[in-house]
C-alpha cells in the first residue's frame, strides 16, 4: 500500500540521510579480501528524529505515523541532500539528464539520474517526480507540449515517438518512495513543549 502524500517537510529538513549498500566481505587467511556486491544500486536510509523537537513537531509526526500504520503504508519523502536532476542550488533544466535516444518507435522513457565518478556511472531510476517540475527536451530543445509524465512511475510518454538518433533529456525534482522502519513510536517528553526521540528510521522502497 502506498499513500501519495509527502512526509512533513518541516521535519524532514533536519533529517540524517544517506545511501546504503549491501556487500559481503570474506577475508582469507593471508589477509586478502573477496568482496561480493549484493545490490546494484544503493538504498536510502533516513533518521528524522533530529527534526522532532517541539510539541507541534511531535503532534504532526504522531498523526502521520498513525495514518501510515507504522511500516504498513508507503509515502513520499523529500531528501533535501539530493532531490533534483541537476545541482542542488539550481532549478531543473530540460537538458539535465539523458533518458535515451529516439528510434522512431519508442514512445516511453523512464526518468533517471546519473551519478558519475571516474569511469563509473551509476543510473538511478526515478519513480516519484514532483508535480509541475518535470521538463523535457528533444535534441536539446525544450518541449512545451507533446508529452506527459506519470507522477507515480516517472515514465515520460510522448504523443509521437522521438525521431531516430534524437537525444531525449529531462530535468525534474523528485521524492523518494519510503516507509517507516518501525511499528512503534517512542518519543520522550522532556518538559512542556519539548520532545526528543532517539531514532525514527525511514527506509527507501524499491519500485
Amino acid at each position: 500500500m502506498f499513500d501519495n502524500i509527502v512526509f512533513p517537510l518541516e521535519i524532514s529538513r533536519q533529517s540524517v540521510a544517506g545511501p546504503e549498500f549491501s556487500t559481503d566481505v570474506t577475508e582469507t587467511g593471508g589477509g586478502f579480501e573477496h568482496r561480493n556486491q549484493n545490490w546494484e544500486g544503493g538504498r536510502l536510509r533516513f533518521n528524522v528524529a533530529p527534526g522532532v523537537r517541539m510539541r507541534s513537531d511531535h503532534e504532526t509526526l504522531l498523526a502521520f505515523f498513525r495514518c501510515r500504520a507504522g511500516k504498513a503504508r508507503g509515502f513520499r519523502f523529500r531528501d533535501w541532500t539530493d532531490d533534483r536532476s541537476g545541482d542542488l542550488g539550481a532549478a531543473p533544466a530540460a537538458t539535465d539528464q539523458l533518458l535515451g535516444t529516439g528510434d522512431g518507435a519508442q514512445q516511453f522513457f523512464q526518468l533517471r539520474k546519473a551519478y558519475v565518478s571516474g569511469e563509473v556511472t551509476q543510473w538511478r531510476k526515478i519513480t516519484r517526480p514532483v508535480e509541475d517540475t518535470v521538463k523535457v527536451a528533444l535534441g536539446g530543445i525544450e518541449q512545451e507540449t507533446g508529452w506527459s509524465v506519470d507522477l507515480d512511475t516517472g515514465l515520460v510518454s510522448f504523443d509521437d515517438p522521438p525521431p531516430v538518433d534524437v537525444i531525449v533529456t529531462a530535468g525534474f525534482q523528485f521524492d523518494v518512495p519510503a516507509r517507516f522502519e518501525i511499528d512503534r513510536l517512542e518519543p520522550v517528553w522532556l518538559f512542556p513543549d519539548a520532545y526528543q526521540a532517539p531514532e525514527i528510521p525511514i527506509i527507501e522502497i524499491r519500485e
